[in-house]
């Protein structure tokens, strides 16, 4: 797995939403109820990276998954071996 596109990913994510909260904090309706401005940009946000962050989403589960495969076939040669020294 690349921990590149984990950092991508992540940074991402987070500028989809930190972007639509300090523009929602410019308004004083939103300063005053700063939580409603932190609600919508958390929506604002999902629908951003629903919308145009799949393939990075993609790289990263994909990388994930081949990790889990490896971590998974390691142990189970492990397991081979044991058995096969243990008789």
């Amino acid at each position: 797995m690349k921990a590149r596109s984990i950092v991508v990913y992540t940074v991402l994510r987070l500028l989809a939403f930190l972007v639509p909260f300090g523009i929602l904090m410019i308004f004083p309706l939103f300063r005053e109820y700063y939580w409603l401005a932190a609600i919508f940009a958390a929506l604002i946000g999902l629908s951003l990276s629903m919308l145009f962050l799949r393939r990075p989403l993609d790289d990263v589960s994909a990388g994930l998954a081949a990790r889990r495969r490896e971590e998974k076939a390691a142990a189970s040669d492990e397991e081979v071996e044991d058995e096969a020294g243990g008789r």
